[in-house]
């Protein structure tokens, strides 16, 4: 008997030829595709795959097994975004996306994600329904199965969505601003569009290398190393932007090469669609994400809500509500007038394009920010240790036995999605486990960087000691 199948915060990841096999994305697509036959007379699917080992392997397979099913697939040709399909499933109203792509995590990995017909992600609830009628064996024989369908037809989702950001943004006002840019594809599935979006900007790791140089494709610091000594020795670079390995997360940096995060990111779109471009609506984002956004929000007068961490849950609002930004401390937001998905490249653009129409370095834009909401840095680390530490550690935070991490003493908690311990309005520190990888997260804030290195040392030798 084949091992369970569970999906996690973003989706059903596991190691290539380990569990993440042929016959097991054969067992996830035949659930899939009696899911969508339970719930649609007409059920059609939109698949693409990343720049992952043996993406193009498993996307047939899937497919193989939809239209073995009855069921219609539009597919992709070559390496995608996530973002592009989702856009896709939205313009070609398809009843479900399907991306074969793990993401940020390492190279060794590949996953499964499933998209809705509203161009986010599934609702927890409905994948849950998916994970529930995983079958142990799929009882198929996959090499009698083809591909020659009339139910299959081929789709360009990349030129869908160029030609989408094109009609969206000011690309002229970006090119002509004299600004020296960058991006990093990081080896990801975003290289081809951008070169097609922005071809006289400098472009670093935009080439097919499934193997990600080793190196999981996530856009945080200690990754884009090559990126920050890029941008310190031209010296005349105005801001670079990194997507990772599916394209739907943010990477961004100075012109001074200082890597800016996601909660800075999430306080600048705010700021420019209200201040600058009059829109409204409401902000929501994930537990993990500066409290600052709350009193950007209340600055211009908009709602505000936290949930859960997993983009799926913010989303579930977009679709339902009017919302401006929504956004997650890892590098996934989503804006108005767009869809509901995490987008890097589409966050990218917007940024470039608030610095070319304002004339404004990124770091005088944030110093706009900083005028509203006061100054302030974050840090992450992420800590690799046993898995019965990491329970030893929750087991404590579930008891509330942190009263203090070294100097610093607990003053209010708040258990939304992990453990967040407030010092005081501009201080925090929160413990929590990965949905997708074996590593407890650290999260700190505080007014200054070496103040927040501070906490989170303090933090470890407090949980591991």
């Amino acid at each position: 008997m084949s091992g369970k199948i569970k999906f996690g915060t973003d989706g059903w990841r596991a190691i290539i030829a380990d569990q993440y096999t042929v016959d097991n994305v054969a067992r996830v697509s035949l659930a899939t595709s009696r899911w969508l036959k339970q719930n649609y007379d007409h059920p059609s699917v939109i698949i693409g795959h990343d720049c992952r080992f043996a993406g193009e392997l498993f996307m047939h397979t899937a497919a193989k097994i939809f239209v073995h099913q009855g069921i219609s697939v539009k597919m992709a040709e070559g390496f995608v975004s996530t973002p592009m399909v989702s856009l896709g499933a939205v313009k070609l109203e398809c009843s479900v996306g399907v991306v074969i792509t793990a993401s940020h995590n390492p190279p060794g990995y590949n996953g499964f994600k499933l998209k809705s017909h509203h161009g986010g992600p599934l609702s927890p609830q409905k994948v849950q329904e998916i994970e529930d009628i995983i079958p142990d064996e799929h009882g198929l024989n996959l090499g009698q199965i083809s591909l020659e369908s009339p139910l299959l037809e081929i789709v360009d989702l990349e030129t869908m969505y160029v030609d989408h950001a094109r009609s969206k943004f000011d690309l002229e006002a970006i090119e002509n601003s004299g600004m020296k840019l960058v991006y990093d594809a990081m080896w990801g599935a975003g290289q081809r569009a951008m070169k097609r979006l922005l071809p006289n900007i400098d472009f670093l790791h935009c080439e097919h290398n499934p193997s990600f140089m080793g190196q999981a494709p996530e856009p945080i610091a200690k990754n884009l190393q090559e990126l920050e000594s890029f941008i310190k020795e031209r010296g005349d670079i105005d801001c670079a932007l990194a997507t990772d390995g599916d394209a739907d997360r943010i990477g961004l940096y100075n012109g001074k090469g200082e890597f800016i995060d996601s909660h800075h990111i999430i306080l600048l779109l705010i700021h420019y669609l209200a201040k600058y471009k009059g829109m409204d609506g409401k902000v929501a984002v994930a537990f993990s994400a500066t409290p600052k956004v709350g009193r950007m929000a209340s600055h211009y007068g908009f709602d505000y809500d936290v949930v859960k961490i997993g983009f799926k849950y913010i989303a579930g609002i977009m679709v339902e509500q009017d919302v401006l930004v929504g956004g997650e401390e890892s590098g996934g937001i989503a804006t108005k007038g767009h869809i509901p998905e995490r987008d890097g490249i589409w966050m990218g653009l917007i940024i470039w394009e608030f610095m070319a129409k304002s004339g404004k370095t990124l770091d005088d834009l944030i110093a706009e920010v900083y005028e509203i909401v006061g100054s302030f840095k974050f840090e992450r680390s992420d800590l690799h240790i046993t898995e019965d530490l990491k329970q030893k550690i929750i087991d404590k935070c579930k008891n509330d036995e942190y009263k203090a991490f070294g100097d610093y003493a607990v003053d209010r908690i708040e258990t939304i999605d992990g453990f967040k311990y407030f010092f005081d309005d501009d201080r925090w520190v929160m413990i929590r486990p990965s949905g997708t990888e074996p590593v407890l997260r650290i999260y700190a804030e505080a007014p200054t960087l070496d103040e927040v290195r501070v906490i989170l040392k303090m933090t470890e030798d407090t949980i591991c000691n």
